[in-house]
């Protein structure tokens, strides 16, 4: 199975389709869409409409989150936006601000 990196010190504007899991440690603007999971690194920052089966944040996400599993949100992840996902946890030290719509 592949991993589409973005490794720490790239950016990327505009939007990322991927069939396979991607994993986020530089700048990401605009959207990300993924079938597999979507793993948000430690000092990445994205500002961008984010889906994946599951999505992990350890770093700074801006923009709405659609997962068709779960979402966690690890110590010293930040996310400001809604989210959209059957099962949601928020390890203690991270920080969200947003809706939940569990109904999925």
């Amino acid at each position: 199975m592949a991993i589409t990196v973005i490794a720490s010190g790239i950016t990327i504007e505009g939007e990322l389709t991927s069939d396979d899991e991607v994993e986020v440690s530089g700048v990401l603007k605009g959207r990300l869409q993924s079938q597999r999971p979507v793993v948000i690194g430690p000092g990445a920052v994205v500002e961008a409409e984010v889906s994946g089966s599951t999505v992990s944040v350890a770093g700074q996400l801006t923009g709405n989150v659609n997962a068709t599993e779960r979402v966690d949100l690890q110590a010293g992840a930040r996310l400001t936006g809604d989210v959209r996902a059957a099962r949601l946890t928020i390890a203690d030290g991270a920080s969200f601000k947003g809706n939940v719509d569990m109904d999925v």
